[in-house]
């Protein structure tokens, strides 16, 4: 098996590209995944080392997924569907499934670090490419701010039951949320995180994988004491606020399912991508979603669904409820922290990849791709970002930042089931090391036998739509607002700074 090298370049593929005069064709041009493929670990100054196994890569998937929904958000999530946030979850582990298959296919067909970005990229053209890129950076970047607001509450939990000192309110909590002025602990996390990552992926992927191994270990720990305090009547009723509030829940944990998305800003350090991402990539989602529905079936059935409420360390509670002893709520703390530690930690690596192909495309400023020669890290990259990040936990609540999170998530899945679908049209004798199931297989249709369109990728694009709709209208103006700014820098300064854009110039200008 190869290592990512490119297939034979077309004609078209090798040749420089051509002047086109509409704005509309400037706008679609597409770039050929031969050449994305051939470019993978090419950086400004230097080159990404591939050091990533299957192992490895399936831990970043786990570790970017595990324990956002389950430790963080479930205390919002309850109270919009009851017990059946049990269903909520599987409802966002089935949306993420259909997208994870079409994921799958691509980083197999072009593994390489901007994700689904470089797939909008050599798929539908740079101005749908800038669109996902940008919502990756929203889907990203947010998802470390929010992930890094609910460490503090676990911290303060671990810091009660140890020594018996808590952080005050005022720089715990983000502004004028229960007194707070500054959240501390969420810039300490994400600070920590780029410390870690500025070492190296090899060395990151090593703290990631035993941080992983502890949170799993946590989380069994919970379904073995809560299952002691588990009553029937909590289960009653089960849909109180019927299926409106099901989807609703489920919509607000689809963040939780970003953990193979992460996987696929790996492609250029890993050893073998093209057989290992799509085995990390479906593996690491059928793990999290079977932890996920345990521990949520087992909460509920311990505590009454009413009490979630406002609670962002609802696990370490029931803990302490269930058994009337602190130790055990102390323990799931500590693993709490560390969980959630790795969640930023792998979910801040991927930002800063997919910032790093678009800086090499000419779409965001040089400095994004600028490698630093002995790590082999895009060192000024990894820091703008962590800073960035570290102050958004510090100062946004956190139920604005998961919404957020959400709606950036399901429209850049929703353009990956796209992109399947028009290169399984495009280029349908392309290798791929994975296809998404059903794609291709021959159907009669009168005298003849054609092939079967992408099914999967279809129905996953429509539940993407599905759980979009079901996120609130203010979440709806955040991400029109962030969309209309993306629009201005792309045409004030990516349209015409694009590689492509510079090379069309060239040929124009030889002519």
């Amino acid at each position: 098996m190869d290592q990512g090298t490119a297939p034979p370049a077309s004609d078209d593929a090798q040749s420089s590209p051509r002047p086109t005069a509409g704005l509309g064709a400037r706008l679609m041009r597409r770039k050929p995944v031969e050449r994305l493929v051939s470019e993978g670990g090419q950086g400004e100054g230097g080159s990404l080392r591939r050091s990533l196994g299957m192992w490895q890569l399936t831990m970043i998937s786990i570790g970017a997924t595990l324990g956002t929904g389950i430790f963080v958000v479930l205390g919002e999530a309850v109270p919009k569907a009851g017990p059946a946030v049990v269903i909520s979850f599987v409802i966002a582990g089935l949306t993420a499934l259909f997208s994870a298959l079409s994921y799958a296919e691509l980083a197999g067909t072009i593994p390489v670090s901007g994700s689904s970005y470089s797939y909008a990229y050599a798929t539908l053209g740079e101005i749908i490419a800038w669109v996902c890129g940008w919502c990756l950076i929203l889907e990203y970047g947010v998802s470390v701010a929010a992930v890094a607001v609910g460490w503090g509450e676990y911290l303060n939990e671990l810091l009660d039951g140890t020594i018996g000192v808590t952080i005050p309110a005022a720089l715990s909590n983000p502004p004028g949320t229960d007194g707070g002025y500054f959240n501390l602990p969420a810039l300490l996390v994400v600070l920590l995180c780029m410390a870690f990552l500025l070492g190296g992926a090899k060395e990151s992927a090593r703290a990631n994988t035993i941080m992983v191994g502890v949170k799993i270990a946590a989380l069994l720990l919970f379904c073995a004491v809560a299952f002691m305090g588990i009553r029937a009547g909590n289960y009653k009723p089960f849909m109180p606020l019927g299926l409106g509030g099901v989807s609703a829940a489920g919509a607000s944990l689809f963040f939780s399912y970003i953990g193979f998305d992460a996987a696929s800003t790996a492609g250029e350090e890993a050893k073998n991508p093209k057989k290992d991402l799509p085995k990390a990539i479906m593996l690491s989602l059928l793990i999290v979603t079977a932890i996920y529905v345990l521990v949520a079936a087992i909460a509920v059935g311990a505590m009454p669904w009413g009490d979630f409420e406002g609670s962002e360390a609802a696990l370490a509670g029931i803990m302490k409820d269930v058994t009337g002893q602190s130790f055990w709520a102390v323990l799931l703390a500590a693993g709490a922290v560390i969980a959630i530690a790795s969640v930023v930690l792998t979910v801040l690596y991927g930002q800063t990849r997919i910032l790093f192909a678009m800086s090499r495309d000419g779409l965001v400023p040089k400095t994004f791709s600028k490698v630093h020669e002995k790590t082999g890290v895009p060192r000024a990259n990894t820091i703008i970002v962590s800073v960035f990040c570290g102050l958004l936990a510090a100062a946004v609540p956190l139920g604005e930042l998961a919404n957020a999170t959400s709606i950036g998530t399901l429209f850049a899945f929703a353009l990956v089931n796209v992109a399947v679908i028009v290169l399984f049209f495009t280029r349908p004798d392309m290798k791929r090391s994975f296809k998404v199931p059903l794609s291709g297989i021959r159907i009669p249709l009168g005298s003849r036998r054609v092939p079967l369109a992408p099914v999967f990728p279809a129905i996953g694009f429509g539940f993407c739509v599905y759980m979009m709709l079901n996120l609130p209208g203010i979440t709806w103006q955040w991400f029109g607002g962030w969309m209309a700014v993306g629009l201005v820098i792309y045409f004030l300064y990516g349209k015409s700074r694009s590689r492509l854009a510079l090379e069309e110039t060239q040929v124009t200008l030889e002519k």
